[in-house]
C-alpha cells in the first residue's frame, strides 16, 4: 500500500469514527480545526518510532484523571451486535459450548467476510495484517526462545489456537465464511486481533474492539497509582454507564505531543509476547523464575509462584523467606519462621548461604543457555540492521556475522539469503525471531543483575562481620 493511499483510508476511518459518536472532546463538540476528525482537541494520531509505532500523542497539555477519548456503546464490536444478524443468531444459539472469545473470533471472520459492503469495513482497513504472539511462532522461532519455560508457554499458544480453531470449525461452516476465512491462519489472525486489542466490558467475558481507542499503546502499571482507586480511574480505561461510552482517562500529566498510554494490565514480558506480540525493555512487572529443589517448596508455605526474581535482580519477598527458612537446621525452622516470614534477615551467615546458592543457581541457568548476553546482543543489533537493508551484497556481509542460528533460520525458512529482501514471509518471521532475542536477552539480563546484587549483598554482610571481630 502507497503512504497516500494509506493516509487516505485513515482519513476515511476518522471521520466514520466521527460520524459514530467517538470523540476526544469533553461535550462531544466538533469546534475544533478539524469538524470531519474525532481526533484533535485532545489527542492527535502520530508516530512513536521507538515507543509502539502509530500511537495517540496529547493535542494539548493534559491533567492526570482527565477525560482523553469517549468512545459511544453503539460503536463498540461486540457478539451483541451480532446477534442482531438473524443467521448469527441462530447458528450461534446451537454453539454454546464455545468460548466467549471463540464466539467473538468467528464473528470477526464472518463479518470480514462481507468486505466492502461490512458496517466496520472503515475500521477493518486499520487492523494490522499479521502479529507477532506466540501462537504464530515457527519451530525455529519457539526454539530461539531457548529457555524451557518460555519454549513450553509456547507450544501451548499454538496447541490452544489449533484446538480452538478445530472447535469453532463447524459454527463458521454453519456461518457459511468463505474458504479463506476458515483456515487456521484466518483463525489465528482473528483471535489474535481479540487477543491482543479487546477492552473489558461488564457483560461480555469477550471484551469488544474499541475503535480509535486501540491506537493507544501500552505502559505498565507503575508507581504513579498508589491505591486500587487510582489503578482503576487513572490507569484502565472502562465501560461508563452513565454516559453509555467507552472512556479513557490520561493515566498521568502529559505535555502536549508527549505520546498518551494505556495500561491494559500486568504482564511479564512472556505475557506481553503470549498475548500481544511485544516486549519492553523495560518493564518493571517483569521476573525470572529459577529452579528450587522440592524442600524448598515444603519448607514453608508460600506459592511457587511467588518466589521468583524481579526485573531489577533483586529476589522476590517469597523467595528469600523460603530460602531462609531453608537454610536453616530443620529444628530451628519453628523458632525463626515468624522472623522469615516477616522479611528479617535470619543471621548474617543465613543470608550469605542465601545469597551465594541464589547467585550460583542464576549462573547454572545461565551457563546451561546456548548462548551469551554478549552475543544476543550481537544478533539482536545485525537482526535489526538486515531489516534495514535492500542490497544483496550488504546483506551477504552482515549475515557472515550471524553463523550457526542464522543458518538455521535460512534452514527453517527453506530460503536463500537474497530472499531476505523479497519475501514478507520471510521478514515477518525475521520480526518473530527479533522477539524471541530480546526476550532471551532482558530474561539473562536479570539474572546477571541479580548475581551482582546476590554479590554486593554478600560483601556488604563480610565487610560487617569484619568490623564486628
Amino acid at each position: 500500500m502507497v503512504p497516500a493511499e494509506a493516509d487516505k483510508k485513515l482519513e476515511g476511518f476518522i471521520e466514520w469514527a466521527s460520524k459514530l459518536g467517538i470523540s476526544d472532546s469533553p461535550n462531544n463538540s466538533q469546534s475544533f480545526s478539524e469538524p470531519k476528525s474525532c481526533l484533535g482537541y485532545t489527542l492527535t494520531l502520530s508516530y512513536f518510532a521507538d515507543t509502539g509505532g502509530r500511537g495517540l500523542g496529547a493535542a494539548r497539555d493534559l491533567k492526570k484523571g482527565e477525560l482523553a477519548l469517549s468512545v459511544p456503546k453503539s460503536a463498540l464490536f461486540t457478539k451483541d451486535w451480532f446477534l442482531k444478524d438473524e443467521l448469527v443468531s441462530s447458528v450461534v444459539s446451537n454453539h454454546y459450548s464455545l468460548s466467549p472469545t471463540q464466539m467473538l473470533s468467528a464473528c470477526l471472520l464472518y463479518e470480514m467476510g462481507k468486505g466492502k459492503s461490512s458496517f466496520w469495513y472503515p475500521y477493518f482497513l486499520q487492523l494490522p495484517r499479521s502479529y507477532e504472539i506466540l501462537a504464530t511462532f515457527s519451530e525455529f522461532e519457539k526454539q530461539a526462545l531457548q529457555v524451557e519455560d518460555a519454549i513450553w508457554t509456547a507450544e501451548k499458544a499454538i496447541s490452544k489456537a489449533e484446538l480452538e480453531w478445530k472447535e469453532a470449525l463447524s459454527l463458521m461452516q454453519e456461518l457459511k465464511l468463505k474458504p479463506q476465512f476458515l483456515t487456521l491462519r484466518a483463525w489465528i489472525w482473528a483471535s489474535a486481533t481479540i487477543s491482543s486489542r479487546t477492552m473489558h466490558i461488564p457483560w461480555d467475558e469477550a471484551g469488544c474492539l474499541c475503535p480509535v481507542g486501540d491506537f493507544f499503546n501500552y505502559a505498565p502499571p507503575g508507581e504513579e497509582s498508589n491505591s486500587l482507586e487510582e489503578i482503576e480511574r487513572f490507569i484502565d480505561a472502562g465501560f461508563n454507564e452513565d454516559i453509555g461510552a467507552y472512556c479513557f482517562y490520561a493515566r498521568q500529566n502529559y505535555k502536549r505531543g508527549e505520546q498518551v498510554l494505556l495500561s491494559y494490565g500486568t504482564y511479564t514480558n512472556l505475557e506481553l509476547l503470549e498475548h500481544y506480540g511485544f516486549v519492553l525493555n523495560e518493564n518493571p512487572n517483569d521476573k525470572v523464575f529459577i529452579p528450587l529443589e522440592l524442600t524448598m517448596y515444603s519448607s514453608n508455605s508460600w506459592p511457587r509462584e511467588s518466589m521468583y526474581i524481579h526485573q531489577d535482580g533483586k529476589p522476590s519477598f517469597a523467595l528469600l523467606s523460603a530460602l531462609r527458612l531453608w537454610a536453616t537446621p530443620h529444628n530451628q525452622r519453628r523458632s525463626v519462621g515468624h522472623l522469615a516470614y516477616s522479611g528479617s534477615q535470619l543471621s548474617a551467615e543465613n543470608e550469605m548461604l542465601v545469597m551465594n546458592w541464589i547467585s550460583q543457581n542464576c549462573r547454572a541457568v545461565l551457563n546451561n543457555l546456548p548462548t551469551t548476553v554478549q552475543e544476543d546482543s550481537l544478533l539482536l543489533s545485525t537482526i535489526g540492521k538486515i531489516q534495514n537493508l535492500h542490497n544483496g551484497i550488504e546483506l551477504r556481509k552482515m549475515l557472515d556475522l550471524l553463523k550457526d542460528e542464522f543458518r538455521a533460520f535460512s534452514e527453517a525458512n527453506g530460503m536463500e539469503i537474497a530472499e531476505l529482501v523479497l519475501c514478507g514471509k520471510t521478514k515477518r518471521s525475521i520480526e518473530r525471531w527479533k522477539l524471541a532475542v530480546q526476550w532471551r536477552l532482558r530474561y539473562k539480563k536479570i539474572l546477571i543483575d541479580c548475581i551482582t546484587y546476590c554479590s554486593e549483598v554478600i560483601i556488604s554482610l563480610s565487610k560487617k562481620n569484619d568490623r564486628t571481630k
